[in-house]
């Protein structure tokens, strides 16, 4: 089995093999592209977004400082915000619904490395979704994991890190995140 089919499978994989690298370079450039368009230009940007990722809904885009790892691997809903500096390390899909706000510096991470040395040192990888409801907030410089899921109307506290799933209706904070409280449903 080619080592991005073992990507695709869920399976670890060497992230150096040259097929998984080609996907990388080109995210790359495509977030250099992206950065550089006028701020002030949202159309371009919004257009631009359309090409790079995935899919992305109406009202919706990203500040300067944005990067990927693919791009085509993002879904995203309708009026979306993802303040400066965000990291979507996409090497596997990562779902964000509607009305969704991510602070600045924040970073998802769909990837992640072996325990033991030996499987860093072969530059092994393991990759698992991350699905982020509607109507969800996530602050500032918060880390969301590999295989989270985020479910509707949720805060993350600023500085977290989301390392398990978080349902419904709440509001987690801290390193892990850890539920405080249920928030009010939405109407």
């Amino acid at each position: 089995m080619k080592e991005i089919e073992k990507l695709r499978a869920g399976l670890e994989y060497c992230f150096d093999d040259e097929e998984v690298a080609e996907l990388k370079l080109n995210a790359v450039k495509n977030c250099q592209i992206y950065n550089s368009i006028d701020e002030t230009d949202r159309q371009a940007k919004y257009d631009f977004l359309k090409e790079m990722l995935g899919s992305i809904g109406e009202n919706s885009g990203i500040e300067r400082g944005f990067n990927c790892d693919n791009g085509k691997n993002i879904f995203i809903g309708n009026n979306f915000v993802a303040n400066y500096n965000v990291t979507i390390l996409d090497v596997k899909e990562v779902y964000i619904g509607n009305d969704v706000m991510i602070g600045p510096g924040t970073t998802i991470t769909t990837v992640g490395h072996p325990i033991n040395p030996n499987g860093r040192r072969k530059r092994l990888a393991q990759a698992s979704e991350i699905k982020i409801g509607n109507d969800v907030w996530i602050g500032a410089n918060v880390s969301v994991l590999p295989g989270v899921t985020i479910g509707n109307n949720v805060i993350i506290g600023a500085g977290a890190v989301v390392n398990q799933d978080i349902p419904d209706n709440s509001m987690a904070v801290g390193v892990p995140a850890r539920v405080i409280k249920e928030i009010e449903k939405p109407i």
